[in-house]
């Protein structure tokens, strides 16, 4: 049984991934079991927390995933935790169409306090309006206090503390700015970088020693025991019967997974992973699954590990049934190209070239139907694919607001590729048939 809370903002840019890293470090750091949540498909903050807490981050998305579903993935981890941290997603309501997918509906579907982290350092009294707008737009969310970012002095703080005891939400403290706690940026977004270890350790001490923490875990939520409302329950795993391998890409430039798509597979197969940069061998599989990351960042490497652009290439002449999803659909390829516009030969299954050059950001969820099932997905990316024109393609694509998007799935024999992320683990096991 844990205590539960989310940390939410009025809009982005307020500094809610560093107070969450922060707060997750610092309990984790007081012995408490942490487990921390993401609302939305990003990859990339699920990272983080996994670093901050020492536990596996998962995401969660009511866009992708069925409500029935979400809620029995947070009860399911939030188990064996003391304190369950789920990290909001863009402003408190912002979703993919007007509320939907945002950290309020969610708030409301889990029954969990709201924590707003408001960047207030150009503000005063005028915060009321702004709090008693948010408190009182929709009554179900529960907003149970606020933290204010960016603030220098205790001076400014009173007057901001002012505007919630008018507004009747209890203030948790100010947190100063502070450089050694400013977290590194890639172009995808956040980025696990080296020095990692030392900005959580200074937010860890900065948000202990600015934020009142024993007043949060009052206004936080306590988690009640929890009855799994899913039909049904995972298939039994017969270890006698001759099992499927399924093999999976897994280094430094693929690994954009979801959590719960691994358990999925688990229960399918039995789980083999092995790196595109480092293995020279590709393991003997019935299913190879090629995840997405950062290859543009390791080009080189993969390029010049030809015998494994081989293998893969002639698991796939041989009829292997592989799905690869954004940087593993570059790496099947035939080559990727660099900011500067320097191409790397990849493994050449489908004939079309993705480039790093001249960068655009492609972002949206992505309604994927198939002839048997649909599926649920995101598109965030900055390549663009050419030479693609005569490549054979399956399925319907849309966007959350129902027009049709132009991104492909590509086929090749028993290939799939795509720069669509996919949420399949909700799906029931046999409307996949691998």
């Amino acid at each position: 049984m844990s205590k539960a809370f989310l940390i939410a903002a009025p809009w982005s840019n307020s500094g809610k991934t560093t107070v969450t890293l922060g707060l997750s470090r610092w309990f984790t750091n007081q012995g408490y079991r942490v487990q921390s949540f993401k609302c939305g498909p990003d990859y990339i903050d699920t990272m983080h927390h996994t670093r901050a807490t020492k536990q596996a981050a998962i995401n969660l998305d009511t866009i992708m995933m069925p409500e029935a579903h979400l809620v029995d993935v947070f009860y399911t981890h939030q188990k064996a935790a003391d304190i369950s941290i789920v990290e909001g997603v863009m402003g408190l309501f912002d979703g993919a169409v007007k509320d939907q997918g945002s950290s309020a509906t969610i708030a409301k579907l889990l029954d969990i306090p709201v924590i707003l982290v408001v960047n207030a350092k150009s503000m005063a009294y005028t915060i009321a309006p702004i709090l008693h707008g948010l408190k009182t737009f929709d009554p179900e969310v529960k907003i149970a206090g606020v933290i204010f970012n960016f603030i220098k002095t205790a001076s400014h703080y009173a007057f901001l503390k002012e505007a919630c005891d008018m507004v009747g939400i209890p203030s948790l403290g100010y947190v100063p700015p502070n450089d050694a706690i400013a977290i590194p940026s890639r172009h995808l977004g956040l980025y696990v970088e080296d020095d990692f270890e030392t900005v959580v350790e200074n937010a860890a001490s900065h948000m202990a020693n600015h934020i009142a923490i024993a007043d949060l875990l009052k206004v936080s939520k306590v988690i009640p025991d929890y009855t799994k409302t899913v039909q049904g329950t995972a298939p039994v795993i017969d270890v006698k019967a001759k099992r499927k391998i399924i093999a999976i890409a897994k280094d430094e430039a693929f690994n954009f997974t979801y959590i719960e798509n691994l358990k999925w597979l688990e229960v399918k197969g039995e789980v083999v992973y092995f790196s595109p940069i480092h293995d020279t061998e590709l393991p003997e599989a019935d299913y190879i699954y090629l995840a997405g990351g950062y290859p543009e960042l390791y080009l080189e490497q993969l390029s010049q590990n030809t015998a494994m652009r081989i293998q893969i290439k002639a698991a796939a002449a041989k009829g292997v049934t592989m799905y690869a999803e954004c940087g593993g659909m570059m790496y099947l390829g035939s080559a990727i190209v660099d900011e500067q516009g320097v191409g790397y030969p990849m493994a050449d299954i489908f004939p079309f070239v993705t480039s790093m050059e001249y960068k655009k950001l492609t972002l949206g969820y992505r309604k994927v139907v198939l002839e048997n099932v649909t599926l649920w997905g995101h598109e965030f990316h900055y390549s663009k694919v050419s030479d693609d024109i005569n490549i054979s393609t399956v399925g319907e694509v849309f966007s959350a607001r129902k027009k049709e998007i132009s991104t492909k799935i590509y086929t090749h024999k028993n290939v799939y590729a795509s720069y669509i992320h996919l949420y399949w683990a909700a799906l029931k096991q046999e409307e996949i048939c691998i």
